[in-house]
């Protein structure tokens, strides 16, 4: 809309690319600050249930901001990849536990990891450089065969949203806003971290409305985005190593935003602080981790923040079938993993 009415000094490309910088850097101050993560309220430890709470929260803002905006025909997000009936259900939920899993082995899902990163934490930057070269290996490499050898085994369930369903969007997302709004109420986060987790779930609505409304150029057109961290790793590293051919987007905006925003964040909370791994056991138990989500973050269509909350803002099922099989795989690797000498956590 932007490009119909103004002459701007920047193309489509450069406009997507300063909205990821600039959503990038809030959610990294909010989620440093917040300690944002959904594995915190899924595994055994004293501050479970305020972290899922804190979770939740942006969750039924992110749905509550998203699907009103849907309504009110600003966006269409009805050809989006996750809107579709026609599920690769296998592919979704062994991608989905394989991501679970792997983020309970590393202590951290790929948004909190990169946050940790911007802070000096040399595990999760580890971590992440492993993500981001599996889950290229698997979207375009060596192992895309696998990827399509799984997604090709779909099934069509008739519907891509909660809103096909009788009663339609809203009435879906009154009851999911309700629900979560209700859990929240009963898992009692902090004030000050909920407040930042509902503005994380307004991000979502925002990178739904710059990508597609505000910055939409009919001449120039270009995938429609929010939150992810999936797809965004991707695109950074092929970036890092091909820049000269490949413009940086949207999503190379959002991973150096939430880098400089934790960055910024620590400095000013003194808490930066270099950190490393301190044992050989340790580090394999990361390093497979972080294979594990970039695996699995592609096949089941995106991380938690990419597939959870930015999918599930539009009620996508494959986006809440991935976020279940998500908790489901963080769930069975906390309960088991944890008991195997190799995989336990260490500091």
């Amino acid at each position: 809309m932007l490009f119909e009415l103004y002459e701007l000094p920047f193309d489509a490309q450069g406009a997507h690319l300063l909205l990821g910088l600039a959503l990038g850097l809030i959610f990294g101050i909010a989620a440093q600050i917040s300690r944002f993560c959904l594995r915190r309220g899924l595994v055994a430890g004293p501050d479970r249930a305020p972290a899922l709470g804190t979770w939740a929260g942006a969750l039924a803002t992110a749905i509550a901001a998203t699907s009103a905006v849907i309504w009110a025909g600003w966006i269409d997000l009805s050809n989006h990849r996750l809107m579709t009936s026609d599920l690769p259900l296998l592919a979704i939920a062994l991608g989905g536990l394989a991501f679970g899993v792997g983020m309970v082995l590393t202590r951290g899902c790929v948004s909190r990891l990169t946050v940790l990163g911007g802070t000096g934490n040399l595990r999760a930057l580890t971590v992440l450089l492993v993500f981001a070269l599996v889950a290229h290996a698997t979207l375009k490499g060596v192992f895309a065969p696998v990827r399509v050898a799984l997604g090709s085994v779909t099934t069509d369930i008739g519907i891509a949203s909660l809103a096909d369903l009788p009663g339609g969007l809203l009435t879906w997302a009154v009851l999911l806003v309700a629900g979560l709004f209700a859990a929240v109420a009963v898992l009692k986060p902090r004030p000050l971290h909920l407040v930042l987790a509902m503005a994380i779930g307004l991000l979502v609505t925002v990178g739904w409305i710059g990508t597609g409304w505000l910055l939409l150029d009919e001449f120039d057109p270009l995938p429609v985005e929010s939150l992810a961290f999936t797809s965004t790793w991707a695109d950074t590293l092929f970036w890092s190593v091909a820049s000269s051919s490949i413009p940086a987007g949207f999503g190379v905006g959002l991973i150096g935003g939430v880098f400089g925003g934790s960055f910024l964040s620590a400095l000013i909370r003194g808490e930066l602080a270099f950190s490393s791994f301190s044992d050989a056991p340790q580090t394999l138990r990361y390093v497979a981790g972080g294979a594990l989500m970039g695996f699995g973050g592609v096949l089941a269509g995106g991380c938690t923040v990419g597939a959870g909350l930015s999918g599930v803002s539009m009620l996508s099922v494959a986006a809440i079938i991935a976020l279940a099989s998500i908790a489901a795989g963080a769930l069975l690797a906390d309960r088991t993993l944890g008991r195997v000498p190799l995989m336990q956590p260490a500091e």
